[in-house]
């Protein structure tokens, strides 16, 4: 009796594998109703375009004690900066907490989550979790996006990106995109070029 498998319910715990996906600049594919990680100094730019992508709200949660604020005018290249509502989270747990039930509400197409710090696996778990729900109440599912320092290292995310700038004396700006962690893909990099004609992506030597 132990050895039987419930095939279906296998089938049902595999949504990030077979659900919608959101297409990326040169054909790159990430999953929907899944949390992604984008690490380094062009993090912010990254989940930008990647909101772009999308058509419904942006919640971005960040911390309220930083300083800096999302600039209108730097937003507009890469997403309509009046589909973003900012959330100003007083506390780390808060920001979590922000974005698990922002998730689940189905009401944005994308979530992103400002980090000073990286949380461990079983919130992350949840983020998932809720992402899934959104998918179910909303027009279009969510994507959970997580913005962490340096390299980064959220355990339990579908995807591990890192951006930093490339310098170009005054050519189009460009950056190093990295895909560190992927569960359906290996690891590679970019350079990343943004023209008058939209994003191109050259491969580039991983490290």
């Amino acid at each position: 009796m132990k050895a039987m498998v419930n095939h279906a319910n296998l089938l049902d715990r595999r949504p990030h594998r077979d659900g919608p996906e959101l297409t990326l600049a040169g054909g790159l594919k990430v999953a929907r109703a899944r949390v992604h990680e984008i690490c380094g100094h062009s993090r912010r730019v990254l989940a930008l375009d990647w909101a772009g992508r999308m058509d419904g709200p942006v919640i971005w949660v960040r911390p309220k004690w930083l300083r800096d604020t999302l600039y209108p005018a730097g937003i507009l290249p890469w997403c309509d900066p009046s589909r973003i509502i900012t959330v100003q989270a007083p506390h780390a747990r808060d920001i979590l907490w922000a974005t698990e039930e922002s998730l689940r509400s189905g009401a944005a197409a994308a979530v992103v989550a400002e980090l000073t710090d990286l949380p461990e696996i079983t919130p992350v778990r949840r983020l998932h979790l809720a992402a899934e729900r959104g998918a179910e109440r909303g027009k279009e599912a969510p994507i959970g996006i997580l913005l962490t320092p340096e390299r980064g290292g959220v355990p339990a995310v579908e995807t591990r990106w890192h951006i930093a700038p490339i310098p170009t004396k005054g050519r189009d700006p460009a950056w190093r995109l990295e895909r560190v962690r992927a569960r359906m893909a290996p690891p590679a990099a970019w350079t990343m070029v943004r023209g008058a004609d939209g994003i191109t992506l050259t491969s580039a030597p991983t490290r």
